[in-house]
């Protein structure tokens, strides 16, 4: 497997819809298996449940779906809106609307050209926290890898995060991250592809081994 991060020649439109599916066929059963009691279980999302963080995802991909981005939307207080307003539905609800947005909002991505990719790895990077909380393998890794290092690449230039090279664990090429600011060499990561997203998306670094030179853990997240 090979990466090449420039955009003009490795951009694919279709990679932010193929991420959402691909989760969709391992994540929903898994949820529709779930008792009630597994969707109380705390995440690593501050204040959130499972459930929580389902009725976020399926609201987010909603707005995609319908096409409905007021002023603030996906800003702290608007998520928070969106999940007070599923309070009263049955986790079987929250479950069938996410799986409707997963299967649905590909489509409205590839039109949007790239402005709504990150939405689709957000929800990517939530579906691990989920996993992470009900202790399962998998989290932040799996078939979605292929299409999602791509993208948190491509999400990193476009927030202009700092340069980094990442070496990772069975990719051939290393990953180039970031934008170049011409006042720092690229900082280095050499690690597995779980633990590169982690550090990206600011989750839980315990029980990771990785070497990271030239930048800071803290200097590296580009997600709320």
């Amino acid at each position: 497997m090979t990466t090449t991060t420039n955009r003009d020649e490795t951009y694919d439109p279709e990679r932010p819809g193929r991420l959402l599916r691909t989760e969709r066929d391992v994540l929903i059963p898994l949820l529709r298996k779930a008792d009630d009691s597994a969707y109380e279980i705390r995440t690593c999302c501050p204040g959130w449940t499972v459930r929580h963080v389902l009725a976020h995802c399926s609201s987010a991909l909603m707005r995609v779906v319908e096409t409905r981005f007021e002023e603030g939307v996906y800003s702290p207080e608007s998520n928070e809106r969106d999940i007070a307003e599923r309070a009263d539905w049955s986790n079987s609800r929250i479950v069938d609307e996410l799986e409707r947005g997963m299967t649905e909002a590909g489509g409205i991505m590839v039109k949007a050209k790239g402005r709504l990719d990150g939405v689709s790895l957000g929800e990517w990077v939530h579906a691990g926290d989920v996993r992470a909380a009900w202790g399962l393998p998998g989290a932040y890794g799996g078939d979605g890898l292929a299409d999602a290092l791509p993208l948190l690449a491509e999400h990193s230039r476009r927030t202009s995060a700092l340069p980094l090279h990442a070496d990772v664990d069975g990719w051939d090429e290393p990953l180039a991250l970031g934008v170049p600011d011409g006042k720092r060499p690229p900082a280095r990561y050499i690690g597995d592809a779980p633990t590169l997203i982690r550090l990206y998306t600011g989750r839980p670094l315990t029980g990771t081994r990785y070497e990271l030179a030239g930048a800071k853990e803290t200097e590296l997240p580009i997600f709320d």
